[in-house]
This record gives C-alpha cells, sequence and structure tokens, in this order.
C-alpha cells in the first residue's frame, strides 16, 4: 500500500490535457511530469524556486491568514495581500461610527498609522511524510478504535515535532482519507497591523446577488503587515508593542501590471480548506437530500431577520456585518452545490463507478463487503441526520442560544463538588465571553431568529426527535404550535427575562452562583433542553457513523489504487487546509447554448452595474468621477483601454484559496482569488473540467484603488511593480 501511495504523490504521471487545471497539489511532492507540464504551459521558475526549506523559495511568501483564508507577501518589509472578505472582521472591529473604515475605507499614511489587530499569521517552515510512524501505530486497528489512536499518535508527533518558545506549531494532516499522513510545520507570527482596505462598496461591490457568479467586478482586497521583535523573531500573543518593527521578508511577490491574454499561465498557491472528491454515493445522496437543503433552510431564515436589522441602521449594520457575510456566503454555495450535484447526476456517476469496483472487489476479504456495510452505515444515520443540522444551524443559529449552550460545562462544575476556585475561574471565563457575546448581539433579529428556528424545529424534526415535554409546555403556556405568534411570544419571554441580557442579574449570579439559577434562567433551559436530549441520544449514533465513515472510506480509496494503479498515478489528495499549489490558464468559458462569457470584466461594467445608494451595488463618488474620466493611470490595460477589475482562471480552488496569490510564469502576482462560479459550485464533491472557473480581482484594479482611489502612493512606492 505503501509503495502505492509513494509511486502516486512522488511519480505523478502527466494528467491528460482535458483534466490538467484539476488538482490541488502538495508542492513539496510536484512530480517531474507535473513540473514539466507547469513548465510547458509557461512556468518559468525553477522546482527549487517553488519549494525549498534550504533556502528562501515562493513557498515562504504564502501564509495562513487569520485561521482561514490565504494571503501573500508582497514586500520586502513584511506587507500582505489578502482579501476584503479575509480582513473584515478586522477591519470592523477597527472600526466606529467616527472612524468607519469598514464604509469609507482606510490606508496608512505611514507605518505609524497602521492599527493593530487580533490576527495571527502562519508561515509554512517545513512538511515531512510520517506515515510510517503514524501506520506502524494504527496494525491491526479499525472502526472508532483506530481513530481514537490516530488522533493520540497525531497529537504526540504534533508536540513532539512544535517549539512553543520560538511560536513553532505542527499540524499533521491526513492524506488520501487516512491512507497517508505529513506534518506541516508551521511559525505562527501575531503582531499583525491592518494597512489598508477599501470602501465596502468597493471590496464588497455587488454583495449577495453577485456572490459566486460571473461576471463580476468586485475590489476584494485587504492589506495588513508582519511586525516582528526587534531581533527578527515572531511576537507572541500580546506581544503587539512599539517596538516591534516590520518583518524582513524572505521572500516576495513582485506585481505585474502587465497585461492578460486569454491562455496565459496561471498558478495558485494557498490552504484550499476542505474537497471530498471521493465521497461515496452514499454520502452525495445525504447532502443533496437532506445536509444541503436544511442548512440553506436555516440559514435563509437567520439572514432574512439580520438583513431586516440591517438595512435600518449602519450601527447595527456595522455591528452585524462579519457575522452576515459568513453566513450568507456559504447559504448560496451550498444551494449552488445542490442544484450542480442534480444536474450532472454526480450521484449516478458515483455509483455507476461503484459497481465497477464491486465486480473487481469479488473474492477479496478486505473489500467484497465495503459498499454493502458502508451502505448500511448510512442507511442507519440517515434518520438523525436532519435532526443534527437542525442542532447545529437552527437551534444553535441563535447567538444567545449558541452563548446559554457554553454554559454547560459551568453547569457541571455547580452541580459537582468542585473546589471553589475552579467556580470563580469558571465564572470569571463565562463573563468574559459574555461581554464579548454582547458587543455583537443584536437583540431584534436574534428574537426573530430564535422564534423561527424554534418553529421549524417543531416542523420539521420527527416529533420522537424532540426534546421530551418542551413543545408541550409550549403549547400550554404560548398557545398553538402551528402559529407563529406562539414562537414570537415564547421567544419574547426568553430575552425579557434571561440574565445573559441582564447585567443586573448577572452579576448577581456571577457573585454567588448556583446551579438552581443557571437551570432556571429561560435561554438556559431551552438551550439545554434541546442540547442534553441530542446529546443523551444521539450524539453517539453520529461518533459511530462518523467512525465507520471515516474507515470505509479509507479503505475504499485504498482500494480503488489497487484496482487501477494508471488511475492511482493520477490522484491527488484532497484539500485538507493545507498548502497547496494549482495550475492552468486564464480562460473564457461557454456556459450554456449561445452563451460566452469574456476572461475578463473592466470599470465599463462596473459603470453599468452601479446604482446609487443601493445596498449592494453603490459606490465612493470620488470612484465614479475617476472611472468616467478614465483615469486609470499606468494601470490601464493597453489592448482594452480601459480598467481590467475581475478575471477568470481554469486552476482548482476551494474555501481557505480566500486571498491566494495569482501568479504568472515568471512568479509575479498577477491577482488574488476570491470566488468561484456558480456553474461549478460542485466543486467540494466534484469537479468540473469544463465549467470550472476561479474568479480573481486584478491587481491592476487593487493598485488603482490604493493609488487613483485611496492616494495612498506610499503603498505602491513599497512594491515592485513588473511593467
Amino acid at each position: 500500500m505503501r509503495k502505492i501511495i509513494l509511486t502516486l504523490i512522488l511519480s505523478l504521471t502527466l494528467v491528460a490535457k482535458s483534466m490538467a487545471d484539476e488538482g490541488m497539489w502538495l508542492p513539496l511532492l510536484l512530480g517531474q511530469q507535473v513540473y514539466n507540464d507547469m513548465v510547458k504551459k509557461g512556468l518559468k521558475l525553477t522546482k527549487d524556486q517553488l519549494y525549498n526549506i534550504n533556502k528562501a523559495s515562493l513557498k515562504d511568501a504564502i501564509i495562513i491568514f487569520g485561521g482561514g483564508c490565504t494571503g501573500e507577501i508582497v514586500s520586502a518589509q513584511g506587507m500582505i495581500f489578502t482579501n476584503h472578505h479575509c480582513g473584515y472582521s478586522a477591519i470592523a472591529s477597527a472600526s466606529t461610527m467616527e472612524h468607519n473604515y469598514l464604509r469609507d475605507g482606510f490606508y496608512a499614511s505611514n507605518k505609524g498609522e497602521e492599527i493593530k489587530t487580533n490576527l495571527s499569521v502562519q508561515f509554512l517552515l517545513r512538511i515531512d511524510d510520517v506515515t510510517k510512524e503514524v501506520n506502524d501505530s494504527l496494525q491491526g486497528l479499525t472502526g472508532a478504535e483506530r481513530v481514537k489512536k490516530q488522533a493520540s499518535v497525531i497529537a504526540s508527533i504534533s508536540k513532539r515535532m512544535g517549539d512553543d518558545s520560538k511560536n513553532i506549531e505542527t499540524v499533521v494532516s491526513p492524506l488520501f482519507k487516512g491512507n497517508q499522513f505529513f506534518a506541516f510545520v508551521y511559525q505562527r507570527y501575531f503582531d499583525i497591523r491592518l494597512v489598508g482596505a477599501p470602501p465596502e462598496s468597493v471590496g464588497k461591490f455587488g454583495g449577495d446577488t453577485d456572490n459566486w457568479e460571473w461576471p463580476r467586478h468586485t475590489g476584494d482586497f485587504s492589506i495588513f503587515r508582519v511586525y516582528t521583535k526587534p531581533d527578527g523573531s515572531p511576537a507572541k500573543r500580546g506581544e503587539s508593542t512599539d517596538a516591534n518593527i516590520p518583518m524582513k521578508a524572505k521572500w516576495y511577490l513582485p506585481v505585474s501590471i502587465k497585461p492578460l491574454k486569454d491562455g496565459d499561465f496561471s498558478m495558485i498557491w494557498g490552504y484550499p480548506g476542505s474537497t471530498n472528491r471521493y465521497e461515496s454515493s452514499y454520502g452525495i445522496k445525504l447532502a443533496t437530500d437532506i445536509n444541503n437543503p436544511s442548512l440553506v433552510k436555516l440559514r435563509d431564515a437567520r439572514l432574512k431577520y439580520m438583513f431586516d436589522e440591517m438595512k435600518k441602521d449602519p450601527a447595527i449594520k456595522l455591528q452585524l456585518a462579519s457575522s452576515y457575510a459568513s453566513i450568507a456566503n456559504y447559504w448560496k454555495f451550498y444551494d449552488g452545490e445542490t442544484k450542480q450535484l442534480l444536474k450532472y447526476d454526480i450521484y449516478g456517476q458515483k455509483k455507476a463507478f461503484e459497481d465497477k469496483f464491486n465486480n473487481w472487489a469479488k473474492g477479496k476479504p478486505e473489500f467484497e463487503n465495503l459498499l454493502s456495510d458502508w451502505a448500511k452505515a448510512y442507511s442507519d444515520w440517515k434518520p438523525y441526520a436532519k435532526l443534527r443540522m437542525y442542532m447545529n444551524e437552527g437551534i444553535n443559529g441563535s447567538p444567545l442560544i449558541a452563548f446559554a449552550s457554553s454554559l454547560s460545562r459551568l453547569e457541571d462544575l455547580l452541580m459537582k463538588n468542585t473546589p471553589q476556585a475552579d467556580i470563580q475561574k469558571a465564572i470569571d471565563a463565562a463573563s468574559a465571553q459574555r461581554k464579548a457575546f454582547l458587543e455583537g448581539e443584536n437583540i431584534v433579529s436574534d428574537r426573530n431568529i430564535l422564534a423561527a428556528v424554534t418553529h421549524l424545529f417543531y416542523t420539521d424534526i420527527e416529533k420522537d426527535q424532540q426534546p421530551v415535554g418542551f413543545y408541550g409546555n409550549l403549547k400550554q403556556t404560548y398557545g398553538a404550535l402551528d402559529d407563529d405568534a406562539t414562537y414570537k411570544k415564547y421567544a419574547a419571554d426568553i430575552f425579557s427575562k434571561t440574565m445573559i441580557l441582564d447585567d443586573a442579574k448577572w452579576n448577581a449570579f456571577a457573585a454567588k452562583p448556583d446551579a438552581g439559577t443557571l437551570q432556571n434562567d429561560p435561554a438556559f433551559y431551552y438551550a439545554s433542553s434541546f442540547m442534553k436530549s441530542y446529546t443523551s441520544k444521539y450524539a453517539s449514533l453520529f461518533q459511530q457513523f462518523n467512525a465507520k465513515n471515516s474507515e470505509y472510506g479509507r479503505l475504499y480509496l485504498k482500494g480503488i489504487m489497487e484496482m487501477d494503479p494508471a488511475k492511482a498515478q493520477k490522484m491527488y489528495p484532497d484539500a485538507t487546509f493545507t498548502m497547496r499549489v494549482s495550475y492552468g490558464n486564464v480562460k473564457s468559458y461557454e456556459p450554456r447554448d449561445a452563451v460566452k462569457y469574456d476572461y475578463v470584466t473592466t470599470s465599463k461594467g462596473v459603470l453599468e452595474k452601479y446604482i446609487p445608494g443601493d445596498y449592494e451595488f453603490d459606490l465612493p463618488a470620488k470612484q465614479i468621477e475617476l472611472l468616467k474620466a478614465k483615469d486609470f493611470g499606468q494601470y490601464i490595460d493597453p489592448v482594452r483601454k480601459d480598467l481590467v477589475i475581475n478575471f477568470i482562471t481554469t486552476n482548482d480552488i476551494t474555501g481557505g484559496n480566500s486571498g491566494s496569490p495569482v501568479i504568472n510564469g515568471k512568479g509575479e502576482l498577477i491577482g488574488l482569488a476570491f470566488d468561484g462560479n456558480y456553474e461549478a459550485l460542485s466543486h467540494k464533491l466534484a469537479f468540473d473540467k469544463n465549467l470550472n472557473r476561479t474568479i480573481c480581482v486584478d491587481i491592476r484594479y487593487v493598485l488603482w484603488c490604493i493609488d487613483k482611489l485611496g492616494g495612498a502612493t506610499n503603498i505602491i512606492k513599497e512594491l515592485k511593480l513588473m511593467k
């Protein structure tokens, strides 16, 4: 098995031309023929320039930004480019109604004006193959026992390979569904400062309407900087002091302002979050029938009530902006994913391949019953799948209830003979968390969310899966269970009486905490009723399903590679939020009959979409003035005689790649990846080699916004421009 895995990664024979753009490759293990294909398409850098642990290489310019996005170093002084939506929370946190950087934008005119944040970034130091060590410890183990042991071994390796004194952290990532294991060693930097961002109307131009859509005209970028201690070492958390200095970068990306052509080489480096392209037909069916529709329905309700309040008041918009953006992004994604999975019958395609696998598996004890066992695991879990989604996206979709649920640990301590010092520590932690919760809490929208999801839970979840007695008591006290008014009255009661929203009541409880007071609080009672019902009856069922699903997935992929060694040589590991490189081309496409999309959008399209005062399509007056005057400066596209805004490529990305650099063959930055296209939103589960496109903000538009719109010539001067 190990020989097959090593063969598949180390040799990596050339993928068929039509599939050349599919794949998120580990830069450490770019096979010679894949590298040759990159060169054939236009790459000019050597393999050592791409990845090297002994000397500086391109990988040293690519960072994990904020724990969920990608960023890139673009100057010798540690300047970072990433997406606006990746920096959104930090920009919002730095904003006030007097200095609303979300609304108005912000550019530091010197380093002294750069704003400290709570962000951190991670640089990859190296990647080590630890497959043998992990597999040797798992010999003879299966199911839950294997999962438990694997977690223990991974934790041990991560601890051994880390070094807290140097902010060095290690993450061991299972690849190929646990058939191989790599240790990714990072160094974390905590002193990250906001350098600049465009107005939100630029950074989010098009809003939810344009999200996941092409053509696009969004300036999705923001700018930060890494600071170190004076000796160049990374500061610890909380050590963001005036004595710190801008990082001296090992490698940074030059910035190209040369025109793009259809077919130009492009590669994207970054940290794609997760894909599951070796999913079974059973998993596809569960996603399209239950998981995705449930998520979309519940997020739709939450977004409605948040938006109702946000459009009433700029202060509420600022308060809820980050949370709303996060919820909305994947609401539309999973809606689109379901439609594409059904449209292209991904279930049928998976099923047809599984039939071939079954024929091959006959007479092979390790595999012959695999798919039938897997089908039973899904069948056993399916009746409870919707319940789990309604707990996560519904009940805990209310911020108040999510916070109330977090108090369950405090309840446990109060119910036991716990030392007073430990209780006080828990109370202090809960009070700190409450303070943070209240800063983001909008009572009106949350009250409406709680009422709506409580009603949906009653309507959509099997009665025997609902908390015993809960809805009976609700009916007796508040009214008919098919009436929205009942749930609104109940929600109003919770919000008016809970100590979580009442400083005097909370402080009295914190001074003299007891289990009875907590248990009788209406918000905690609500959270506890649902949480205890789920954890006591159903959580273990999900754990059992998860263990079986993991084990069967591992064996299935192992079997696939044994069944077809030639196919194994063309396989790449699923995304696991580890550094990957994908390569392809700037490319137009034809999504349907008689429709062809150009590979770029321009300022002409911005002006066509512009709607004064609109929530999604408004723009700063200065921008309209500059665009109408065609004041594009050195950023003008010489062919189109216009300012290019966004472009598309065939690169393979997914969530986590937000903010990733789009790089030309010479290693120069040409744009920032920020979205995918709606026609190919099945990409987490199935890559579409014909329609998949990555939407990128053109770096010339980024620079134009900084320079012409923002007047921050100091930032431009810090970059290495390639003309």
